[in-house]
């Protein structure tokens, strides 16, 4: 049933006035209710018509909550399944979707307490296109609270434990991704990633993580932090199983306008080339950063003599203005996710692509009569966001966005000689999760590990963490960056690789 829309009132436009600075007299405020009215009926119309959905294809239930024995990391938000198509490159596959992306009918958290009992009615493209090949859809994996850490102790749900020592964290975001790659209980998982969601959980965890070139995969479905920056991908537990992943969920999507510009590669083919006579770079900035691990930095140079070994010519290059990205993902992210997550209510404005708008509604509604429920990292966002944006009018989230091609011109200049840019993926291995009354500035500091992954989501290169060894029983990542759409030179890569080397020889599991 439709809902009648109301104009603002004579008194609404004087307040509305009022906050503007604008000086009304009351006249002119009537003047404007009047005119208004008829406006606003459109909006009636609106409420009547049908909006065009994505189809939600093959049969399924709501899934259940898992019991504390199916979910011994805490890694799963929801269990379903979901059976795809009875044939396609997936088939046999048991596939854990992150839960910022809508599966229809299946309760979606997003990790905070805020949107807890929301079901979506669509499914995301990436689900679509799974159940399409065939896989199943084995539920949803937990999250940190709206995305926004890098840790894994701020789901609502409970800390996600790393599986190779559950002491240490997960990582973040796309923790539960990891968790249950790591775990043996899925072989593949589809993840976010904004600031490092993916590869961060992948290299703490030990598993293959793959950001993919922006725009190459649709996030059509999935709860937004950006839109210049939002990124899905394959978290997986081998580079085979990357490639299959990806050739399945690539590829333009009339309901996601960043697609037009994916240009999807043979991955699969990709998988037998290797890196003889591969022009590496190792990324001198990618290192001795204040928190790095000599120790561990060492493990991935070790890495770099295997892939020398392999046939590859491995050599130093710099950027110095990758010491930058982080500021300008700084400039980027706060204002832009005040504005989409909060103002925009989860779904933002002025975007020519789907709406979830039984998101939108939810989240919009259900943040403002329960802010107190916000995560800290959320609330911190908002806090600055809002705060740069009233007082500097959105000039540095401007010159953030100009300088994000500035730096992807300067990593081109290196790509153009060379195939790959190599770093660390973090500059350290898993943090101990903090105790459960360890206060928030404590909690703060410890997620500046991003030095490396938050760079490449400014730029839209892709960006690979695959393990490359441990250090103390903890996996190392080792970061793979490429040139935009040529994400199959970073999965040849990561296959010679990880047939060769045995990464994991103390690492737990």
């Amino acid at each position: 049933m439709s809902r009648k829309v109301l104009a603002p009132s004579q008194q609404q436009i004087e307040e509305m006035a009022k906050r503007f600075g604008m000086s009304i007299t009351a006249d002119d405020a009537a003047m404007y209710a009047e005119f208004l009215k008829p406006i606003a009926r459109d909006y009636d119309r609106i409420d009547e018509l049908n909006e065009p959905k994505p189809r939600t294809d093959y049969p399924r239930d709501t899934g259940w909550a898992p019991t504390d024995e199916e979910n011994p990391y805490k890694a799963w938000y929801w269990k379903t399944d979901i059976k795809g198509a009875s044939s396609g490159l997936l088939a046999g596959h048991k596939i854990a979707i992150k839960d910022n992306i809508c599966v229809a009918g299946v309760p979606m958290m997003n990790g905070t307490r805020v949107l807890e009992g929301f079901v979506p009615d669509i499914d995301a493209t990436v689900v679509s296109r799974v159940l399409a090949a065939g896989g199943t859809i084995a539920g949803k994996a937990a999250c940190e609270a709206l995305c926004t850490s890098s840790q894994s102790y701020t789901c609502e749900t409970g800390p996600i434990l790393n599986p190779r020592n559950t002491e240490h964290s997960a990582g973040g975001s796309s923790g539960g991704n990891a968790a249950l790659v790591a775990a043996g209980e899925v072989t593949m998982s589809i993840g976010g990633d904004q600031g490092g969601s993916v590869r961060t959980p992948a290299a703490w965890c030990g598993v293959y993580g793959l950001k993919p070139s922006w725009g190459l995969v649709p996030a059509t479905g999935a709860m937004p932090i950006v839109y210049s920056m939002d990124h899905l991908g394959p978290m997986c537990d081998s580079p085979e199983n990357v490639a299959k992943l990806l050739t399945v969920i690539a590829g333009e999507d009339p309901y996601d306008p960043r697609t037009v510009r994916s240009r999807p590669q043979d991955y699969l083919a990709a998988l037998g080339n290797g890196v003889k006579g591969m022009k590496i770079g190792v990324l001198k900035e990618g290192f001795g950063h204040a928190n790095s691990d000599a120790e561990m930095e060492a493990v991935v140079h070790t890495a770099m003599d295997h892939y020398r070994a392999l046939g590859a010519e491995v050599d130093e290059v710099s950027v110095p203005m990758h010491l930058d990205g982080c500021a300008i993902h700084t400039g980027i992210v706060m204002e832009g996710a005040a504005q989409l997550i909060f103002h925009g209510s989860g779904q933002g404005d002025n975007w020519n692509g789907l709406y979830a708008t039984s998101l939108v509604e939810a989240f919009g509604s259900r943040w403002r009569s329960r802010p107190d429920q916000l995560p800290y990292t959320a609330t911190s966002m908002l806090f600055l966001g809002e705060h740069m944006r009233t007082k500097y009018h959105g000039r540095y989230h401007a010159k953030a966005q100009n300088l994000a091609m500035a730096l992807r011109d300067a990593y081109d200049q290196v790509f153009a000689e060379y195939d790959m840019i190599v770093m660390p993926t973090n500059p350290h291995t898993a943090d101990k999760l903090p105790p459960a009354d360890a206060p928030v500035s404590e909690l703060i500091d410890a997620s500046n590990m991003l030095q490396n992954t938050m760079p490449f989501d400014v730029t839209g290169h892709p960006a690979f963490s695959i393990p490359c060894g441990t250090l103390k029983g903890l996996p190392v990542g080792l970061m793979l960056v490429g040139k935009i759409m040529d994400d199959a030179t970073l999965i040849s890569a990561a296959e010679a690789f990880a047939s060769t080397y045995d990464w994991k020889s103390d690492c737990a599991l």
